[in-house]
């Protein structure tokens, strides 16, 4: 069996990921292995959705990939899958694009796959009707296979729902959950709190499962989009042996890191030795360093208590180390951060300080150009505008006035002046968030850069002294 939906909904906020995180556990309860993906950039989503099925969840995202790259990954992941589950991003009409191109619709069109759309019924009765008919006729290319009505105010008012959708429409009522504050995950201001930092995550995606299961026809939505057809293609092409270690911080404070772009590492000849940044007092033996995105201001406290680890990770960086930072990473790098009245010390790489704000200072997908300055771009990454996206509520302040950075903005905020990417000696820091796709091989550029710098660490230090092109000549004799 190869059965396959995506689940939407009529607007943000209608609880449609806890839905889809409970019905992954309910549908893996019964046996299923599902294969869970995420329309656009979200990282927390994701995490949640992978905890809920034992499965990396995959980004979807028009935006950073082509039509063929989101179909080619669609089938790859689902390899050993009976079940495939995409979870829309906002409504299922939403999308930048005017024409629909890149919404949740489109994607919808190009997997093939039958939508069920979660209604928010807080405050609606028989105004269902004329939202869930509007939403099928917008489209009718669009198979709405049935809706889950969510958040519902009890017994009568289920009855109420279910009365008019009958009555009105033959869109099938797949489920009913009721509002319930033991089915709620905590929000903050990027969204969903990680799965990571939650000690008890598992507990509730349990109880999320077993909520769906009883109030959703988990059987009949199994079933959906059923075809019996195998997914298509193979597992991602690896290179020969890993020959560099890159160090990765992944802990409660940094989290955000897509499985593509890590197997993408693997696949380029790097070892992932990954570390914590709130425990660990010194870094593994490392050729260089990756520091992803996170909460480093909800965990502040405790970064700023490790100065062991912070002045590590400063030595290193200081004697050449190559490191790449991303958001997260780029704050937990700056002198001090400011959050909530506090102010913490950092690893104090860059000459900058971090203040959070209450509102978005970034927000949305971005474009880039590389510099000359960009420290591993050339032949890789200069051919043409870099898709990224950026999501934060900080921004940078007492910046060094010669401050070098690696990339041009021409969409978005980045760091300042429609600048982003510090560069530090072998480190580039940004907001952006890079994702490994054709469009933008990050990955091979980094592991390319990080060997380079290990081998000249290697030479002896009459040649590291040397012009950089007649120290390549006496490499080459």
């Amino acid at each position: 069996m190869s059965a396959r939906l995506y689940l939407s909904a009529a607007h943000k906020s209608s609880g449609k990921t806890t839905v889809a995180i409970g019905l992954t556990r309910a549908l893996k309860d019964l046996g299923h292995v599902v294969q869970t993906y995420k329309k656009g950039p979200d990282y927390i989503d994701p995490l949640w959705l992978t905890a809920a099925s034992g499965r990396a969840c995959q980004n979807l995202d028009y935006h950073t990939m082509d039509a063929g790259e989101i179909g080619a990954l669609y089938e790859r992941a689902a390899i050993g899958a009976d079940i495939r589950l995409i979870e829309g991003n906002k409504g299922l009409y939403d999308g930048v694009a005017l024409d629909g191109s890149n919404s949740n619709a489109a994607l919808v069109a190009q997997c093939a796959t039958p939508v069920v759309l979660v209604i928010d019924c807080r405050g609606v009765s028989r105004g269902v009707a004329p939202l869930v008919i509007g939403y099928r006729h917008f489209d009718p290319s669009i198979a709405i296979a049935g809706v889950v009505l969510n958040r519902v105010g009890g017994a009568r008012h289920e009855g109420k729902l279910r009365a008019v959708l009958q009555a009105y429409t033959d869109v099938p009522v797949l489920g009913a959950v009721h509002e319930s504050a033991d089915l709620a995950i905590t929000e903050r201001h990027l969204g969903l709190v990680p799965s990571g930092e939650w000690e008890g995550a598992e507990a509730l995606i349990a109880r999320l499962g077993r909520a769906i299961a009883a109030q959703v026809d988990v059987e009949a939505i199994a079933r959906l989009g059923e075809d019996g057809r195998a997914p298509q293609g193979g597992p991602v092409a690896r290179d020969g042996g890993r020959d560099v270690r890159i160090g990765i911080a992944r802990d409660r404070a940094f989290s955000f890191y897509y499985p593509g772009d890590l197997e993408a590492l693997e696949a380029a000849g790097a070892e992932l030795v990954f570390f914590d940044t709130l425990n660990d007092t010194r870094l593994p033996e490392v050729d260089g360093l990756f520091l992803g995105g996170g909460f480093p201001e909800t965990e502040a406290e405790e970064l700023s208590a490790n100065a062991a680890l912070r002045a590590a990770i400063r030595t290193a960086i200081e004697a050449g180390m190559p490191a790449y930072a991303e958001c997260g990473g780029l704050m937990y790098l700056t002198r001090r951060l400011s959050y909530e009245g506090r102010s913490y010390p950092m690893a104090g790489v860059i000459a900058a300080d971090t203040v959070m704000e209450a509102k978005p200072a970034g927000h949305g997908y971005v474009r880039l150009k590389a510099t000359a300055a960009h420290p591993w771009a050339r032949g890789a990454l200069d051919q043409g505008p870099l898709p990224a996206h950026e999501f934060h509520y900080s921004h940078l302040v007492n910046i060094a006035p010669d401050t070098v950075y690696a990339y041009e903005v021409t969409r978005g905020t980045g760091i300042v002046g429609r600048r982003d990417g510090i560069v530090y000696k072998n480190l580039l820091a940004g907001y952006a968030h890079l994702r490994d796709v054709a469009s933008c091989p990050w990955t091979a550029a980094f592991v390319g850069f990080v060997r380079a710098c290990r081998a000249q660490r290697a030479l002896p230090s009459w040649v590291r002294s040397m012009p950089s092109g007649e120290a390549r000549h006496v490499q080459a004799l």
